[in-house]
């Protein structure tokens, strides 16, 4: 029901890159450009201001966003309630996930839900807290799942899984055989931490103010984005993390 040009406009204002757009699109660059310069050429108006590969919205830009929103918003109540008249739950569902729940959790319930509500279009965005509240702020997203606080007025939390964080150390560590780490042996380890803007972090350097360390006064060996990559890390003997 979405006029075809709309979105495709709203996703490039939404990620300033014609190919990040594309993607999403799953469309080629060029064609996410002639639908641009196409659309621009009907309005008369130049909606992205081009420097080298940068790209960012003009005032009309930023104005047919906001309607650009409200249309796809209006569009998508009205699939939902003409498919409720044939008894179906039907619409799209744009969720944002931080980056562990993303990798482990949210593939079960994702199946779960899509199998309760398979007319639902899901599309999944992935990134740290900081970027998911973003996301939910700016609208990009309805509902977002993160693991830490969001850092931000305006956004209603609402606890949904209970996760434990653990320290982590190679399996030939001399803390292995002792099986408890006072805080003050964290002072000469090199750590290993999520990214800042993850809600892992946030909840790690939390809990190290408990117990009266500062981050800034620990040996950071190594920031990393992800689980997987912390884990990679711990077991090549490069630090201790927190997953």
């Amino acid at each position: 029901m979405e006029p075809f040009r709309l979105p495709v406009f709203r996703i490039a204002a939404e990620e300033l890159s014609f190919t990040r757009a594309a993607d999403r699109l799953f469309l080629t660059q060029p064609a996410v450009t002639m639908q641009i310069k196409n659309l621009e050429e009907d309005l008369g108006l130049r909606l992205f201001d081009r420097t080298g590969q940068k790209i960012a919205l003009t005032p009309a830009g930023a104005t047919l966003l906001d309607y650009a929103r409200r249309i796809a918003a209006l569009c998508a109540d009205a699939e939902r309630d003409l498919a409720a008249h044939k008894g179906e739950v039907r619409g799209r569902l744009a969720l944002g996930a931080s980056t562990t729940i993303s990798q482990y959790l949210l593939p079960r319930l994702a199946g779960e839900f899509l199998a309760a509500f398979p007319a639902i279009q899901l599309s999944i965005l992935s990134g740290n807290t900081a970027d998911i509240v973003a996301a939910l702020a700016s609208g990009r997203i309805a509902l977002g799942l993160i693991e830490g606080p969001p850092g931000r007025s305006g956004v209603k939390c609402e606890p949904f899984v209970e996760d434990e964080i653990s320290a982590v150390v190679p399996a030939s560590h001399e803390w292995v055989a002792a099986g408890r780490v006072l805080p003050a042996q964290l002072k000469t380890a090199p750590i290993i931490l999520r990214e800042r803007g993850s809600g892992t972090r946030e909840v790690v350097e939390a809990a190290l103010k408990r117990v009266r360390l500062d981050v800034k006064t620990l040996h950071i060996a190594l920031e990393l984005d992800s689980t997987e990559s912390i884990k990679s890390a711990i077991a090549a003997g490069l630090g201790i993390g927190f997953v």
